[in-house]
C-alpha cells in the first residue's frame, strides 16, 4: 500500500528525517510515536503528499503502486483527493457550513454528483452516530462530534489511506476512546489503511504495528 525509501527532510540546517524506510500493508493500522521533534508529523505529511522529501537523496514513495514523487501539482492534488483522507488534531471544519456541507466538500472538489454525494455523506454521518446533527454548524457541536464530522469528511471519497495527526489530542477521555474504537470499526467495515501519529499510548498500543521514531529515524 505504502512503500517509502530513504526519505530525508531538511528545514534549513535542521535534518529532520534521516533516511526513513517504511512499508505499510493494505488494511493495516500503524501508529507512529516518539518525542516531540522526532519527525513524526513531518513523515506523516510527506507520506500524505502534503510535503516533499529532499530531492538529492534518491528517495522514493509509492502509494497503491503509484510513484508520487515528481508528480505535477495538479496531478498530485487529484491523486490526493481521490485516494487519501486526513484527520487532524484540530478538526479544521469550516465554521459557516453545516456538518453535512463540511463532509461533502472533498467530493465537490472531485466534481462528484451533488445529490449522490449528499446521500453518501448522510449515510457516513449516520454510521458515525451523527444523523441528528447533520444540519448543525461546528459551533453547535461538541468536540467529539466535530472530530467525527472530520472523520466523515476524510471518508467521503472512499480513500485507500487515512492519515491522522494526533486525532484524539483535543478530546476528553471518553471521546478519545470512542474515536479510537471507531478507527478499527472503519478498517473492518471499509478496509481502509490508517497511519496515525499520536502521543496517546493507549491508541498507539491498539494499532496492528507501533513504530517508534527518534532523531529522524524509525527505531
Amino acid at each position: 500500500m505504502i512503500i517509502a525509501k530513504n526519505i530525508h527532510k531538511h528545514y534549513n540546517e535542521l535534518h529532520v528525517l534521516k533516511g526513513v524506510d517504511l512499508h505499510i500493508k493494505k488494511g493495516e493500522i500503524v501508529s507512529i510515536v516518539g518525542a516531540s521533534g522526532a519527525g513524526k508529523t513531518t513523515l506523516l505529511q510527506i507520506l500524505g503528499t502534503l510535503d516533499s522529501p529532499d530531492k538529492n537523496y534518491n528517495s522514493s514513495l509509492e502509494i497503491q503502486g503509484v510513484s508520487v514523487l515528481g508528480m505535477k501539482d495538479k496531478v498530485l492534488s487529484k491523486f490526493r483527493n481521490e485516494n487519501l483522507g486526513f484527520i487532524f488534531q484540530f478538526h479544521q471544519l469550516l465554521p459557516e457550513f453545516t456538518a453535512l456541507e463540511n463532509v461533502c466538500i472533498p467530493a465537490y472538489i472531485a466534481h462528484k454528483n451533488k445529490k449522490e454525494t449528499e446521500l453518501e455523506a448522510k449515510q457516513i454521518l449516520s454510521f458515525l452516530g451523527l444523523e441528528a446533527r447533520i444540519n448543525h454548524k461546528p459551533s453547535e457541536l461538541s468536540g467529539g462530534e466535530q472530530q467525527r464530522v472530520a472523520v466523515a469528511r476524510a471518508l467521503i471519497n472512499k480513500p485507500a489511506v487515512i492519515f491522522a495527526d494526533e486525532p484524539s489530542g483535543n478530546l476528553d477521555t471518553a471521546s478519545a476512546e470512542n474515536l479510537h474504537q471507531l478507527f478499527f470499526k472503519l478498517r473492518d467495515e471499509f478496509g481502509q489503511t490508517f497511519v496515525i501519529v499520536t502521543h496517546n499510548e493507549q491508541l498507539a498500543n491498539m494499532a496492528d504495528r507501533k513504530l517508534v521514531m527518534k532523531d529522524g529515524n524509525i527505531l
